[in-house]
């Protein structure tokens, strides 16, 4: 019997390939192969597609196991991160009397190394007070067309103007003339920023604030930073023991070292910022070597460093914004990535603190503010024969002026600033600093 059979035979009486027996095979077909069948027949052909599907799936299994291997990691990295809402917030509040910026495409990010002893493995480096000041500061300055960066090194022991700022605990402070970083201490990164922007009339457009951990962890994650070292290193403080010579350093020893004073060099705040520079320009260097950069394995524990024990912006708070950000950044030539501190001498009533030395710091702050080139110098430069002509007090010397004054009434002999309080001739303008570009051992 013949069934599922449209008809059983064509007019030519050839059996159509429709119609099969209750078998599955068309009447009149041999059974099994045809003799003289060639070997790239349908079975050949059914097997080929079956390959191509099995290697397709196989394929899109490993394309998708990447790409969720990426959203993984890039997760975990962008979580590492965490947003300061909080003083976005306080920074909206005194929008209208923050700095406007001047030159469009240029950024202004003030890092901040904090040390809080809060973090996981920082207790060791000190009793945790409940509070944090700001170990080191530095305002990045990228050029808008990116072709050079300056970052500015600005000294904790700076006699400065702090704003009336908000406290973690809902507080406000009252307006003080007091050390920088007691408004990294008493109003966090919100206060930090009102007082460089009132400091320097510079706008901050982006802030990231890193403690110990994190820097050590950059170092570890580079495979340690070179240094050389004109005398060996004993420091007891810092838990530092070093010989003299080329030195490669781990995060631990690099931490003991950018953050040493007494024990190495002269002991000055302003000495340690220039250690603290050339081992930046070192450790840029690093970064920037293939041998990171290109390879998977390195760069994630640095980018996983980088992000760890980070606090930043909303703007920066995430892989895209800190990429963007670092994208403009790549091809600065090293040479062009400038490192320098403030110009400061010592505070006329205290040696042991610092104020600026004008008009240098304000024509300096006025530079990076309007975007034109800075130039730094191993050394300073000797003085003009010819200073510059007199100038008009900068808000910062009438400030300090006030100062003077006040703590002159208790009959001590008035000491002035150099410049124009003193109504001599001021010195050239100097940049003492260094750039990434330099050997560290030259």
């Amino acid at each position: 019997m013949v069934v599922g059979a449209r008809h059983a035979r064509t007019p030519g009486g050839v059996v159509d390939s429709d119609v099969t027996d209750s078998e599955g095979t068309p009447p009149g077909r041999p059974q099994g192969p045809v003799p003289g069948a060639s070997p790239t027949g349908a079975g050949l052909t059914r097997r080929r597609r079956r390959w191509l599907r099995y290697t397709a799936i196989g394929v899109a299994v490993v394309v998708l196991g990447a790409g969720v291997a990426g959203w993984v990691v890039y997760e975990k990295l962008n979580g590492n991160i965490t947003a300061d809402d909080d003083a976005a917030a306080e920074l909206a509040r005194y929008e209208k009397e923050r700095p406007t910026a001047l030159v469009h495409g240029a950024q202004n990010i003030l890092m901040i190394g904090s040390d809080s002893r809060s973090g996981a493995g920082n207790k060791k480096y000190g009793r945790d007070s409940g509070t944090e000041r700001s170990d080191t500061t530095i305002l990045l300055h990228l050029a808008a067309d990116r072709r050079s960066a300056t970052a500015m090194s600005l000294p904790r022991d700076l006699m400065v103007d702090v704003p009336g700022c908000r406290r973690p605990d809902g507080t406000r402070t009252e307006p003080m003339f007091a050390m920088f970083n007691y408004a990294f201490q008493v109003g966090g990164s919100a206060c930090t920023i009102r007082t460089v922007e009132k400091l320097t009339n510079i706008r901050v457009d982006h802030h990231m604030v890193v403690d110990f951990h994190g820097f050590k962890d950059m170092v570890d994650a580079v495979d340690g930073v070179e240094v050389c070292l004109k005398k060996p290193i004993d420091d007891k403080a810092a838990k530092l023991r070093l010989p003299a010579g080329k030195v490669v350093l781990d995060g631990e020893q690099a931490l003991g070292y950018v953050r040493a004073r007494k024990t190495i060099g002269d002991g000055s705040d302003t000495d340690r910022m220039d250690r603290q520079q050339r081992f930046l320009g070192a450790l840029v260097n690093k970064v920037r070597s293939n041998d990171v950069l290109l390879n998977p394995a390195k760069l994630y524990p640095v980018l996983d460093a980088a992000t760890s024990s980070l606090t930043t912006d909303p703007g920066l708070a995430s892989l895209r914004g800190l990429y963007d950000l670092v994208r403009g950044m790549r091809n600065i030539p090293t040479q062009s990535v400038q490192f320098l501190t403030v110009p400061r001498t010592a505070y006329a009533l205290n040696a042991n603190r610092d104020q600026l030395v004008e008009p240098e710091a304000t024509q300096l702050f006025e530079r990076l503010r309007t975007d034109q080139p800075v130039t730094v110098t191993k050394e300073s430069a000797e003085k003009a024969s010819e200073g510059p002509p007199p100038h008009s007090a900068t808000p910062y010397e009438n400030s300090l002026s006030r100062h003077l004054a006040q703590s002159n009434s208790d009959g001590r002999s008035m000491l002035l600033l150099p410049g124009a309080l003193t109504g001599t001739p001021d010195p050239a303008p100097t940049f003492r600093g260094n750039t990434a570009a330099e050997d560290a051992c030259g």
